[in-house]
């Protein structure tokens, strides 16, 4: 830190924070005027109504990792500042526990919050605001010597965010994560999931954690789900709007479409084939058809189709709800994730018997697909049977808009208009800001079945799928990068295991 020549109001000007910085200080700080700005240089500058304020002081060496500035203005100037851009007082409604079984047992204004005597209780809420303001999809508390790393994960990539040397409050926060997910706080030496949901800015958040014992403590990891928003986007969740081709959207549509057999989506985790799942479901739903989905958890809502959530602890499992709704008359049938031997029998029956089933399988890609199921030890005849086809996706990473420059063709690349972004305040230094989704489809044939069950090479199955029109997922990255969207490295880092 660096103290920069005192400032105060006396123009009467207004303070313009950064939107994205504003999330930057919890409720209680946001009160004592604790104002994160940006200066012309991109320098990070933060406000105090009061510069000996230090409560203030040590907690902004604590959570800030980049160097910054100290400026003092009147309070007045900083409460209209933080007022214009929505601050953290008043924005965490209510926080509680939920398993799902039942309502919230544990109730939390604001003001609780920011007056509760516990500092783990206050780091934590205000963490997770601060992560839902970034738009994270996770959020990771990761023990270190005698601490706490805090990252965030944005657009794929993880970010260090902050953290702190305080033992004692690494082993407060964790245990107010698992009172929140309602785990064992006597527990560290095993690994723990649980869930709970948060109530910010009016707005329904889940956490879905996973705690997970390590060599300094425990790590903890919380996966968020945004209810509003995944609701406000089925309204829009259409193949192409996930940036798929012309031709992969219509490939997709197809296999998606036919009236019985299987329509799989393979990918590493966070590859966003539920995602796809769901858009390739919405386009071919009929208001005169019976569709029914089981899943872990439910993500999107979508109306006029019959959504079951897994629930292991009452002992609904996958194999057991895909059983049961079988016999609820559906026409069209959507499996979150295929994960064991079971459930991939009933799958497979279910296709090979009149109905239509799309699902999801972990895999590298969709030659990889066939020997996953044979692992789980089920018949290779009856699988290849009842496939229609299987599409392979990556999420890449965007250039950003904001610093993005051209780039040199690397070799063995063909010609474009290579593009690369070094990074700026815009995208956090990282380069990226975005990302699309490309995927490779392999459509089955008669021809193909049988080369998958006599187990031809790998080399004779591509032959095979390139004269049915299947591209490489790293023929689609390649696209994206001569056109500029994606660096050339991102295709490499992208579809590297293809």
């Amino acid at each position: 830190m660096t103290v920069a020549t005192t400032l105060r109001r006396t123009d009467g000007g207004s303070l313009t924070g950064v939107p994205d910085l504003c999330g930057l200080a919890p409720a209680e700080l946001s009160r004592r005027t604790v104002l994160p700005l940006r200066g012309i240089d991109g320098r990070l500058c933060v406000a105090l109504g009061d510069i000996r304020d230090e409560r203030a002081l040590a907690w902004l060496d604590v959570r800030l990792s980049e160097p910054y500035d100290l400026a003092e203005v009147v309070s007045e100037g900083v409460w209209e500042a933080l007022s214009a851009h929505d601050a953290l007082a008043g924005v965490l409604q209510d926080i509680g526990t939920g398993g799902g079984e039942r309502d919230p047992a544990i109730e939390l204004t604001s003001a609780s919050l920011a007056e509760a005597s516990s500092p783990a209780v206050r780091l934590v809420a205000s963490t997770l605001v601060d992560a839902l303001r970034a738009g994270a999809s996770d959020i990771h508390f990761e023990a270190v010597t005698g601490g706490l790393a805090i990252k965030f994960r944005i657009d794929g990539e993880l970010l260090a965010v902050g953290g702190f040397d305080h033992r004692a409050l690494a082993e407060q926060v964790v245990s107010r994560i698992k009172v929140l997910a309602e785990l064992d706080i006597a527990e560290s030496r095993t690994p723990q999931d649980g869930r709970f949901k948060a109530r910010i800015g009016g707005r329904e958040i889940d956490f879905r954690v996973s705690v997970m014992p390590s060599l300094h403590g425990e790590d903890v990891v919380l996966r968020i789900l945004d209810r509003e928003r995944l609701a406000r986007g089925v309204a829009t969740l259409r193949l192409e709007n996930l940036g798929f081709d012309g031709p992969t959207c219509a490939r997709l549509r197809h296999l998606a479409s036919l009236p019985h057999g299987m329509l799989l989506l393979t990918g590493p985790t966070g590859s966003g084939k539920t995602t796809s799942l769901y858009a390739a479901l919405m386009e071919v739903v009929g208001s005169r058809e019976k569709t029914v989905t089981i899943e872990d958890p439910v993500e999107y809502q979508l109306p006029g189709v019959l959504q079951i959530p897994v629930n292991d602890r009452k002992g609904l499992t996958f194999a057991r709800g895909l059983r049961s709704i079988l016999r609820h008359d559906p026409d069209r049938i959507m499996v979150g994730e295929i994960r064991d031997s079971e459930t991939a029998e009933i799958a497979i029956q279910a296709a090979l018997t009149g109905h239509p089933v799309l699902s999801t399988v972990h895999a590298n890609g969709v030659f990889d697909v066939v020997q996953r199921f044979i692992s789980m030890g089920v018949d290779g005849h009856g699988l290849v049977s009842a496939i229609n086809g299987i599409a392979a996706q990556r999420l890449l990473r965007l250039n950003c808009p904001e610093c993005v420059r051209p780039a040199p063709a690397p070799a063995g690349f063909p010609p474009g208009d290579y593009r690369e972004a070094p990074g700026c305040a815009a995208c956090r230094g990282s380069g990226f800001r975005g990302r699309q989704a490309v995927a490779e489809i392999l459509e089955f044939d008669d021809a193909l079945r049988e080369a998958v069950a006599e187990r031809a090479s790998l080399r004779r199955l591509k032959a095979l799928a390139g004269e049915r029109g299947w591209r490489g997922l790293r023929a689609a990255a390649t696209d994206l990068a001569r056109c500029g969207a994606v660096a050339p490295g991102e295709v490499l880092h992208g579809t590297m295991a293809c």
